[in-house]
């Protein structure tokens, strides 16, 4: 029997007057649960409380802000039994994938910014001597710069990873002494209100931690136009994030915005057997890993050309080795995409290729399963770096084969996208990669790996966002700087 879900609004559940609609598994079809819809005057009403708990929070100890984050991590590892399975059927990620990455990359989230709660926030300036002006009398003149709360922040989320994206959000907000309010991905938001009790229990004043969801953009739209939030933190698309941007502009909003990706993996010519082995397996992760529903994900592999057959041969033999279907099972590496919706999209994609001359060279149908929204691993091969798929973010199991002569194509094609989120370089000289890391005009790039390193500063350039998270530097993008002089 499914359950239907409400509010979470000031520390309590609330029945939505617009009522219910259903979120449903990926692979079976079927409902998951039924999200609440929230009205305008409910979406009101949270960010009113988050209004009301922002002075108490705000000037709790730091480590008392730390305790509750501590305390949440607990019980949110206490509750895998439950919200594991929650987790796996409303995103359609496999069992391997929810297990490991969706419910314990929240766990450490909040363990780490419980660390990150009693990190100083506190820069001591050197005094320095100042003569008199018309403007005060001259002397040794002392300063800091402290990072105070923001206020309201408003987190909007991604379907993709949805507990493990708004903890990273609500995680460094809260320990910095802001109070949140949350709107999920309407795909899959129902682990997302379960985390309202969790922190209730763990000791979050009623008020501090709330969330709304709704089918469709209007909560997320009535969150950002509000006049009393005052931060906007957005995973998601690149338009989308346009127009948040343009509604938080007109009354100065604060936002940190981490939008689309269109990475390059670039082999270049002295990738001996292991770099490439490496390189096969890291662009291959487009299709293993969440089917290719990662805004970091190495869709396109620009290959010096004379490696260029050999890569292809080797990445069109791993698609065929991964086993397609259902999700629960434990052989499964390739899941559904989030909706139909997607599926469609994502075939759309792949049918306009085709048709301007591209080559398909592995995948490109459908998979033959009895129910869910899957798309088979793609590899396209004789496309045009200006091809529409080998431009825009296809968020799901396509990857896009391109040559290149040298190093100088490379960085072209690399950059020759509107985004600008994550690249990778793969050569057997790592000193050569540092150097060409720095013509890539990415906010990250993985040298041999795409793996990620939990405290390196985390955005994009260009058209994949706006500042920066992780690490201690989401303690920075959850907080103001407040210069406090004095004389000595």
């Amino acid at each position: 029997m499914t359950r239907t879900y409400r509010l979470w609004i000031n520390g309590s559940w609330h029945t939505p007057a617009r009522g219910h609609y259903p979120v449903v598994n990926p692979a079976t079809e079927q409902p998951v649960g039924h999200a609440p819809d929230a009205a305008p005057a409910e979406v009101a009403a949270a960010v009113d409380a988050a209004r009301t708990a922002f002075p108490l929070w705000s000037r709790t100890d730091p480590r008392e802000r730390a305790a509750v984050l501590d305390r949440a991590a607990t019980l949110l590892t206490e509750r895998a039994p439950e919200l594991v399975p929650l987790l796996q059927a409303e995103t359609g990620a496999t069992l391997r994938l929810t297990a490991r990455m969706q419910l314990p990359t929240a766990v450490d989230r909040f363990r780490r910014y419980a660390r990150g709660a009693a990190e100083p926030a506190t820069v001591p300036l050197a005094p320095q001597p100042v003569g008199a002006t018309p403007l005060a009398p001259g002397g040794l003149i002392g300063a800091a710069a402290a990072r105070r709360p923001i206020g309201v922040v408003v987190c909007i989320t991604s379907y993709n990873f949805p507990l493990v994206n708004l903890v990273g959000k609500a995680a460094p907000a809260l320990a910095m002494g802001n109070t949140v309010v949350a709107k999920p991905a309407p795909q899959d938001p129902l682990a997302c209100l379960e985390l309202g009790p969790i922190l209730k229990e763990a000791g979050l004043p009623d008020g501090a931690f709330n969330v709304i969801t709704g089918p469709g953009p209007d909560a997320g739209a009535a969150l950002v136009a509000h006049p009393d939030t005052d931060l906007v933190s957005f995973t998601g698309s690149t338009a989308v994030g346009k127009r948040i941007a343009e509604t938080a502009g007109r009354s100065m909003k604060r936002t940190l915005m981490e939008l689309g990706g269109k990475g390059a993996a670039i082999v270049l010519r002295d990738a001996d057997d292991t770099v490439l082995r490496s390189a096969v397996v890291g662009v291959g992760s487009v299709w293993s890993f969440h089917s290719g529903q990662i805004c970091t994900a190495p869709t396109r592999v620009l290959v010096h050309r004379s490696l260029y057959e050999r890569v292809v041969t080797d990445l069109r033999d791993y698609a065929a080795s991964l086993t397609i279907g259902d999700p629960v099972d434990n052989s499964t590496i390739v899941g559904p995409l989030i909706s139909a919706a997607q599926r469609d999209r994502v075939e759309g994609y792949v049918a306009e290729a085709r048709e301007q001359g591209a080559r398909i060279a592995a995948g490109g149908h459908r998979p033959d399963v009895t129910s869910g929204f899957y798309a088979a691993p793609t590899l396209i091969t004789d496309a045009d770096p200006a091809m529409t798929v080998a431009q825009e973010e296809v968020f799901g199991p396509v990857v896009v084969a391109l040559p290149f002569d040298d190093e100088d194509e490379a960085v072209r094609i690399a950059n020759g996208t509107p985004y600008g989120l994550y690249d990778y370089l793969f050569t057997a000289d790592t000193g050569r990669a540092w150097a060409l890391a720095a013509r890539l005009r990415s906010g990250n790039v993985g040298i041999n790996t795409v793996q990620r390193h939990p405290e390196t500063p985390f955005g994009g350039f260009k058209d994949s966002g706006v500042g920066r998270d992780g690490g201690s530097f989401g303690l920075h993008a959850y907080s103001e700087l407040q210069s406090v002089v004095w004389t000595s």
